[in-house]
């Protein structure tokens, strides 16, 4: 069975730092765009990071002095290292992976999707 599972969320002051992990199985992601999204209350859901097969990423321009993205291929995980975090990054977190150029997973997501792991930042 394919599965995506990301883990590390929490409660977390403003300021704080929080490192997400997605781990895959029933697949191998070597080959894989893996995104990052996010989606709180009320709103649409956002992309927050993309890193593709051979390690390039992308971010929102709003997110790419807090938020970095890294993968380790050998452990079939993806990382999501949130730091200076701000009331506005409450969001439920999800991981997504795509076979589709890492643009195309940036923007729409990918084939598969995982459960979603809270944030909640508090001031």
């Amino acid at each position: 069975e394919v599965q995506l599972v990301e883990s590390g969320g929490g409660l977390v002051q403003a300021g704080g730092s929080l490192r997400l992990s997605c781990t895959a199985s029933g697949f191998t992601p070597d080959n894989y765009a893996i995104g990052w999204f996010r989606q709180a209350p009320g709103k649409e859901r956002e992309g927050v990071s993309c890193i593709s097969s051979d390690g390039t990423k992308w971010y929102p321009n709003s997110m790419k002095d807090r938020f970095t993205v890294s993968r380790d291929n050998a452990k079939k995980t993806v990382y999501l290292e949130m730091n200076s975090l701000k009331p506005e990054d409450t969001a439920v977190y999800y991981c997504t992976a795509g076979l589709n150029h890492f643009l195309v997973v940036a923007a729409q997501g990918g084939d598969y999707w995982g459960q979603g792991t809270q944030v909640t930042v508090s001031s």
